[in-house]
């Protein structure tokens, strides 16, 4: 009698264990398709895009609340050239590479410069867009003609950003704020001597306040690549490869420069 018992109860767990499993499998991960991140995304159905959303031209929300902007436009059509959808996260710069450190987010496309300390960390596409960078000053202030003028100069810009980095290299001491706007208000305010952004984000600035009080200072005369940050590893060269393969396609057929026209006036989607 025990022993009938035993094999009951060996049966009916058997059978509580099978829709789990069975469950668990309708989800594929990296590594039941050899850690390979793309077929991953795929097998989902999913992309998941960081960015900051508060970046315009780049990534914002437009009168009516809905996330709108050049690298939205690119991100979706990287994913319809992956035949996927695309899933947006929004966050602070300063979290949104540490979320593909984690894997919460899958690439991050937020008008991200490559430079040698982010190469070492992380994968990127090849470019999609070709960044200047600017000194914005007060329109009543000449202290700063060059780039050199920034040495002891307060400036303000979100932290880890490239502006931040170049505002350093030349001497500044640097603020970290969360965003373009609130660099402004301290710029306007006299809270700050500059800050520094991309040309392409302070002309858009200005057509929404043309009466603002600022102005170009200065230019960095090394213009930057901008590109897609993804982690490392061999599990993400066939991303890698799909994304560059997407974005070649989206230069051919116009549409990357179509959409730099819309949005910033000019062509940034290639090198000048």
């Amino acid at each position: 009698m025990n022993w009938k018992r035993a094999v009951a109860a060996v049966a009916a767990c058997t059978l509580c264990l099978a829709p789990l499993m069975g469950c668990a499998q309708e989800k594929p991960q990296d590594s039941d398709l050899g850690g390979d991140v793309l077929a991953a995304i795929q097998a989902k159905g999913e992309i998941t895009v960081a960015m900051e959303g508060t970046w315009a031209p780049w990534t914002y929300h437009d009168e009516s609340g809905r996330l709108v902007g050049y690298d939205v436009e690119v991100a979706t059509a990287i994913g319809e050239k992956l035949g996927v959808n695309v899933n947006f996260v929004e966050g602070e710069w300063s979290g949104l590479l540490a979320g593909l450190d984690s894997g919460r987010y899958d690439i991050m496309v937020n008008g991200v410069d490559i430079d040698e300390e982010r190469q070492e960390k992380y994968e990127f596409s090849t470019p999609y867009a070709y960044n200047r960078t600017v000194v914005i000053v007060r329109a009543d202030d000449d202290s700063i003609q060059d780039m050199e003028d920034l040495a002891g100069k307060k400036t303000a810009n979100t932290l880890n950003s490239t502006y931040a980095a170049v505002g350093e290299a030349y001497g500044a001491q640097v603020t970290g704020v969360d965003d373009f706007i609130q660099t402004i208000e301290l710029l306007t305010s006299g809270r700050i001597d500059a800050t520094l952004n991309a040309e392409v984000s302070f002309y858009d600035y200005l057509n929404a306040h043309p009466d603002a009080p600022v102005r170009i200072a200065c230019t960095d005369p090394q213009a930057t690549q901008v590109a897609i940050p993804m982690r490392k590893g061999e599990d993400t060269v066939a991303l890698r490869e799909g994304i560059d393969k997407a974005l070649a396609e989206l230069a051919q057929e116009g549409v990357l420069t179509e959409l730099s026209i819309q949005y910033f006036g000019m062509d940034i989607s290639q090198a000048q």
